[in-house]
């Protein structure tokens, strides 16, 4: 009864933390799709010149990321053990990681620009439009890397809330931009009256503005607000280097970032293959993703809340509340995957065409998203397990079965489908949808085990 009882009081406690995240990405995905949305106006080559690179932002975003997994896991611990002024030291180290982080990545993006869609076997007709949007974008890397950072740190604390209003302020500024940059002066009529409307006619250039401004908006707001957070505010400490705390961070972050970008990695090496198919493959994997996304909101709004309260009662040392956070998080994660996926399946034609009237490019992406769909439950699960590895540090693991899935399925799988069997974008997916479920299974295996577990906190 005792052990019940627990496990329907950590409900509240979850849904508290995520909702705040889930919010925030679905405002996100909904701003992903206005950009999509207005570009793929221009037309399938425009839609072509900004995705091709997409897989690149994912792995310096998602390589940043990694470090912010370190300070979560030490800092969550850290409050469970209600140890407020160590959480404070990790703030100020954060200060200075995402000075020397945010500075590297500038000048890494900012020179390789000009060979990048080179590189991702972009056609020659879109490579200069398109290495210009990836420039752009990339110029206010600082304040993306301060925003990536910071608002982990305020997650850290179950402060999820924060980033979110920044997120909803950020997301604002984009589309109001892209609105009056991406396209030129025009007249519309309301309620019979001409009104005109002013805008720039730059196109993808005006998409890359636009963004750019918004994210340098996001991160001086989420540097002011981590400034001012009555809890970890890093204004007292000292922004010199504290091996005390970077050397548990880095051990943790180390094989997450190995994990992020080798997985990154295999999604530029994928990406290149399915932009050898062309444009209308290109188009539609770049729309698919975009409308997919959407639909792993659940599981990543879930995740933040596992990482955040699995630190916590790791840092108590309380094994039994893992447990039961464990079948808590599963248990919600499988409704609302199961939910989500069924959403997708059904709407996956009317999502396509939200983005593109190319009947190639719909077509082929509802195929590939009514697959992906069916594996959305299993998917999930591995993403909020994953989670509480990370708030307990464990970071070796989830490493090993990423790099496993990618490279060894993913990867070989689609190389040879593509360039031996002469198959299309669907045996692409095949492949991803193979790597998703190895990953649940993977995971699962790893949780059945979980009296092997050392409580080693930092």
């Amino acid at each position: 009864m005792k052990r019940i009882n627990l496990m329907w009081s950590l409900f509240p406690a979850v849904f508290s933390l995520a909702w705040p995240t889930m919010l925030e990405q679905l405002l996100q995905t909904a701003v992903q799709y206005i950009d999509t949305a207005m570009v793929g106006s221009l037309g399938t080559e425009a839609t072509a010149a900004v995705g091709a690179t997409t897989t690149v932002n994912w792995l310096v975003g998602s390589t940043i990321s990694a470090i912010g997994v370190g300070l979560l896991a030490f800092i969550s611990q850290a409050m469970g053990n209600e140890d407020v002024e160590k959480s404070r030291k990790a703030s100020g180290q954060a200060f200075l990681i995402t000075v020397i982080i945010g500075l590297f990545f500038t000048a890494i993006t900012l020179g390789f620009s000009g060979i990048i869609p080179i590189l991702m076997q972009v056609d020659n007709d879109i490579q200069e439009i398109s290495s210009q949007y990836f420039f752009i974008i990339y110029t206010p890397m600082l304040a993306r890397t301060a925003t990536i950072i910071f608002g982990t740190v305020l997650r850290a604390v179950g402060d999820t809330k924060t980033p979110m209003k920044i997120g909803v302020c950020v997301n604002i500024i984009n589309v109001i931009l892209n609105f009056l940059l991406i396209y030129s002066v025009r007249t519309v009529k309301v309620f019979g009256y001409k009104i005109i409307i002013p805008g720039a006619g730059l196109g993808v250039i005006g998409a890359a503005i636009a963004s750019a401004v918004a994210f340098t908006t996001g991160g001086v707001i989420m540097t002011i607000c981590l400034w001012k957070h009555p809890v970890v505010s890093p204004k007292s400490q000292r922004l010199l280097p504290d091996f005390s705390i970077l050397r548990p961070c880095i051990k943790v972050a180390f094989p997450n970032a190995l994990q992020r970008f080798g997985t990154s990695m295999g999604y530029v090496v994928f990406a290149s293959m399915i932009n050898s198919l062309g444009d209308a493959s290109t188009a539609a994997h770049t729309i698919a993703n975009t409308v997919e996304s959407a639909f792993y909101i659940p599981g990543y709004g879930m995740q933040t809340a596992a990482a955040t309260l699995t630190g916590n009662a790791y840092g108590k040392q309380d094994i039994n509340k893992i447990k039961e956070l464990a079948k808590v998080n599963v248990l919600i994660e499988v409704f609302l995957m199961i939910l989500s996926g069924l959403l997708l399946f059904i709407y996956a034609p009317d999502m396509m065409r939200l983005f593109s009237k190319d009947s190639r490019v719909i077509g082929l992406g509802a195929v590939v998203l009514r697959m992906v769909a069916l594996s959305e439950p299993f998917y999930g699960i591995s993403i909020v397990l994953e989670g509480m590895l990370q708030g307990m540090g464990k970071t070796v693991y989830p490493f090993l079965c990423n790099i496993a899935g990618m490279w060894g399925i993913r990867i070989i799988g689609t190389f040879f489908c593509i360039y031996f069997l002469n198959m299309g974008l669907v045996s692409a997916w095949a492949c991803m949808i193979l790597h998703n479920l190895l990953l649940f299974l993977m995971f699962i295996i790893y949780f059945s085990k979980f009296k092997m577990f050392r409580m080693t906190c930092f």
